[in-house]
């Protein structure tokens, strides 16, 4: 009988898992905040097909081992393509690494983002990296940190407002309230959340509304002068 040998396992045929099975856990205000940067973020960078957008995604920086993962809330990276849309990110994959990450901090991530995340994402060679704490619990409410020559994180220094400039995307993250805004640094055009961007559509059809009422009524008024 010939003897069998085993077949050596591939890195390709690695399972990376797409979820842990563990809930999310996040506060409302946690998840409406994190879905704000997100799609902000994307409206940046509508226009650069180069440039992708997510955020709590698996992404795993060595290859053939699934425990070296991490789960950004938040990241941007540049030099790889929109689409398709992403179930996990692969590092090795993709071959470019997030340019920021930001971590929506609570109570129960706040040693892992301060500590352990830091660590990873500076040996990764993340440019920057922002932790925003939305409930207003610590001081500093927004923290950031960026890469410096010798390759280790040293802290973004605040504005006199006390907003961050994220010098990879061209934005400036700073706080209204309790709240993050996203502010395009050289413009100061705000990033809107939804509800404010339908209130300002509502406006607008408004405004349309009575712009064309108007008119109507100089088209009357200049119809009845015209009348012998």
């Amino acid at each position: 009988m010939a003897r069998m040998h085993a077949i050596p396992l591939r890195n390709d045929d690695v399972f990376y898992p797409e979820s842990d099975g563990q809930p999310m856990g996040e506060t409302e205000l946690h998840r409406d905040e994190i879905v704000y940067l997100i799609e902000a973020f994307k409206k940046r960078f509508q226009e650069e097909a180069e440039v992708y957008v997510g955020g709590n995604l698996f992404l795993y920086y060595r290859r053939g081992d699934p425990r070296a993962v991490i789960c950004p809330n938040v990241m941007v990276i540049k030099g790889v393509p929109k689409l398709p849309p992403r179930r996990t990110y692969k590092l090795w994959e993709e071959g470019e690494t997030p340019c920021v990450v930001i971590e929506v901090r609570s109570d129960s991530t706040e040693g892992n983002d301060f500590a352990g995340k830091k660590a990873l994402y500076e040996s990764l060679g993340i440019e920057e990296y922002f932790l925003y704490d939305p409930l207003a619990l610590r001081i500093p409410q927004i923290l950031g940190f960026r890469l410096a020559d010798d390759g280790r994180y040293q802290p973004v220094d605040p504005e006199p407002d006390g907003s961050l400039l994220s010098a990879t995307t061209g934005v400036t993250l700073r706080l209204e309230g309790q709240l993050i805004r996203m502010v395009e640094t050289v413009t100061g055009q705000k990033f809107l959340r939804i509800p404010e961007t339908e209130a300002a559509l509502a406006k607008a059809r408004q405004e349309c509304l009575a712009l064309e009422d108007e008119i109507a009524r100089l088209r009357r008024e200049l119809e009845r002068r015209s009348e012998p």
